[in-house]
């Protein structure tokens, strides 16, 4: 067992609250076919990554903009695309509304109807694509969390599900948990913990302090 003490608490999107993992795949194996690129490839390439930023990556010659919306879009209102992490809506609904956020890097409209759908609190903070300039793996979206909720980055906690998310906690100066919803243990090792399931996280608030213990 393992305990943590923060401020709050920065979560990313998806994999870590809500499983939209069927759906992803299936949007861009397609989206891969019809451009003529490795599905292989492009799944391995998106990753943790803003769409955007994965579409500069992939297909230069399109128009990202409006390409992200497309791709977010269909993952979005695909039939049975969305459902919560185990454990997820319990633990959101444990914690004070003003110690936790979402930073996710997908787009605000469709990071919106994902927590619906799957039934998940609006978060007070929710900082989504369009908030930023640079994408994880840099640490803009987690300082813009962290500043947002008005908290030291040094004393917040960042749950996520992809190495470039840990990475973005780290550069910011946050520790990082890490979830093996999307990548195995061993490719999480730069997490200063790694747990398996959202159930496993328990936090109370005590002085004023999150105790996380997992």
């Amino acid at each position: 067992m393992s305990d943590f003490q923060c401020a709050a608490i920065l979560f990313d999107l998806d994999g870590v609250l809500v499983d939209s993992t069927q759906a992803i795949i299936t949007i861009w194996t397609a989206w891969a076919e019809k451009n003529h690129l490795d599905p292989a490839k492009v799944l391995h390439v998106i990753h943790g990554r803003r769409t955007v930023e994965s579409l500069q990556v992939l297909a230069p010659h399109l128009d990202p903009k409006s390409e992200a919306e497309k791709l977010e879009s269909a993952i979005t209102h695909k039939k049975d695309g969305t459902v919560a992490i185990p454990g997820a809506a319990s633990l959101l609904r444990s914690l004070p509304t003003d110690r936790w956020c979402v930073v996710t890097s997908g787009l605000r409209e469709f990071a919106k109807v994902r927590l619906k759908d799957a039934n998940l609190p609006l978060p007070q903070v929710l900082v989504a694509a369009e908030d930023v300039i640079n994408g994880k793996p840099h640490p803009e979206p987690y300082l813009k969390g962290a500043q947002l909720l008005k908290a030291d980055p040094a004393k917040c906690i960042v749950i996520e599900d992809a190495p470039a998310g840990i990475r973005s906690a780290h550069a910011g100066g946050m520790k990082a948990l890490g979830i093996t919803t999307t990548y195995a243990a061993a490719e999480l090792g730069e997490a200063d913990a790694v747990i398996q399931t959202m159930s496993q996280v328990r936090v109370s608030l005590r002085e004023g302090q999150l105790q996380i213990q997992i």
